[in-house]
């Protein structure tokens, strides 16, 4: 039974209202679509830990790139225990809207917020539509348990705070990057507990990962299953704007962290401290995953990790030491090196360790895969541009459920259609075409010697265009 359902976007708006009385659990999903979305075996709906980073580049973990110098055994750990997703794509190559399609499932064009939230004034304002749906809403009516713990990033004016979205808790920050201990932005206080301010002492890193493994913790001993949300602020470059005059402006770790790779915690080489900052990152994740072993709860908890958007390749900021090897240019952009992003998943039992998965999935593919494993379906005319990815990820599938995947980011565009791929950086610009089977890093434009192909790609994405405007 297919549950991905297309329509108009302007008829969902009365059905939201009546939220409520219309999601109703639904006892197996079980027809002629896989059943890898289903609850585990056991009968037991699995717990989900959702995790993300801020701006990590695709060739920075290990297990993406064998020549990065970063270390990060924990996600090493991770990649080996399940999944490695090679072309797993964010649906926007910036932090607010890919936040956005990650919790609705939809696309910018559909969910309305296709923009980065500028200043205290953006992050404080009504930002994502109160109307669309989200990931904890539908699970909270399911009856999980739902926790927030990091970068919210998608408004945070009255009714669009994360516990007026579905959320039972957050602990974390309504901007797109606060200073890691002062939890600054632009000179702001911007650290909260619920919808109140809150004044903790720590690295941010390290105050998100404990804030969940509190919540994990919590609630394991209850008979609920759980959802977790864990987005990083880290590795998210440092904001001159959050420091105090005279204060440098450069990447902030523990010490423990630089220990890690014998350097000195004072050191102003921005390379080695983005290291760090990185593999602080890994360490929280790991304190994270040790919490599921511990509490024997590892074999009934779905685990998805993956960067909200490409690393930044804005060299005149000095601040680009990330690497999105060996892909093209980084965030802000829809070359590869903007939009392909490392994720890896963990679900024993059902994703084969060491697995690869080399299809195109995308981020809001999990909008999906949250109700498949929570067993629950969400209003019939609600559309969505996530489609299922738990068959591809437990091997029971070999093609993605996706014919064609659509990116537009201010002046930039692309279409990624089978292996090849369209992309243009004027809107009146010519498309060039890529063999990314051949050509992953988009070097050889095709435009010239396969004009029908191209005519194919861009009449797809003018289909897109088409639906989106309808």
């Amino acid at each position: 039974m297919s549950i991905e359902v297309r329509s108009a976007r302007h008829c969902q708006r009365p059905l939201l209202r009546l939220l409520p009385l219309v999601l109703v659990l639904l006892p197996a999903l079980r027809g002629t679509e896989s059943t890898a979305g289903d609850a585990a075996p056991s009968g037991r709906r699995p717990n989900i830990l959702l995790i993300t980073a801020d701006n990590l580049g695709y060739g920075d973990l290990p297990c993406f790139n064998a020549d990065s110098p970063i270390l990060a055994p924990q996600l090493d750990r991770l990649a080996q225990q399940g999944a490695r997703l090679t072309q797993f794509y964010t649906a926007s190559p910036t932090c607010t809207v890919s936040r956005a399609s990650l919790l609705t499932g939809r696309i910018p064009q559909r969910h309305g917020l296709t923009e980065q939230l500028p200043g205290i004034e953006g992050n404080y304002g009504r930002g994502l539509d109160p109307a669309e749906m989200l990931i904890p809403q539908v699970l909270g009516r399911a009856g999980y348990a739902t926790g927030c713990f990091g970068k919210w990033n998608i408004g945070f004016a009255a009714g669009s705070r994360p516990t007026e979205r579905g959320f039972d808790e957050f602990f974390g920050h309504a901007s797109g990057n606060i200073d890691y201990y002062t939890h600054n932005y632009n000179r702001k206080h911007d650290l909260y507990r619920g919808i109140e301010e809150a004044h903790v002492d720590g690295y941010s890193t390290d105050l998100f990962a404990d804030a969940a493994i509190d919540f994990v913790r919590r609630h394991t001993s209850r008979a609920r299953p759980w959802f977790a949300y864990l987005p990083f602020n880290a590795p998210h470059f440092p904001n001159a704007r959050n420091k105090a005059p005279g204060e440098p402006n450069i990447w902030q770790a523990p010490a423990e962290a630089f220990a890690k790779y014998g350097m000195d915690p004072g050191t102003r080489d921005e390379r080695h401290r983005y290291r760090a900052v990185v593999t602080a990152m890994d360490s929280a994740i790991g304190r994270v995953l040790q919490t599921l072993d511990e509490l024997a709860i590892a074999e009934n908890t779905f685990v998805f990790f993956y960067s909200d958007n490409g690393a930044f390749m804005l060299k005149q900021r000095g601040l680009e030491v990330a690497s999105n090897a060996p892909l093209r240019d980084g965030g802000v952009t829809c070359w590869e090196g903007g939009l392909r992003v490392a994720a890896l998943a963990r679900w024993p039992g059902n994703i084969p360790p060491g697995h690869v998965v080399d299809q195109p999935l995308w981020s809001p593919d999990l909008f999906v895969a949250c109700a498949r494993l929570a067993a629950v379906q969400w209003p019939a005319d609600l559309t969505l541009d996530g489609r299922n990815p738990l068959p591809l990820l437990t091997g029971e599938a070999a093609r993605s459920p996706h014919g064609s995947l659509f990116f537009k980011y201010r002046r930039h565009a692309a279409l990624r259609m089978g292996t090849h791929k369209i992309v243009r950086t004027q809107p009146t610009g010519k498309w060039m075409l890529f063999n990314l089977a051949d050509d992953v890093s988009e070097q050889v434009d095709l435009a010239e010697a396969e004009p029908d192909r191209l005519e194919r790609l861009a009449a797809e994405f003018t289909r897109w265009e088409g639906e989106l405007t309808d």
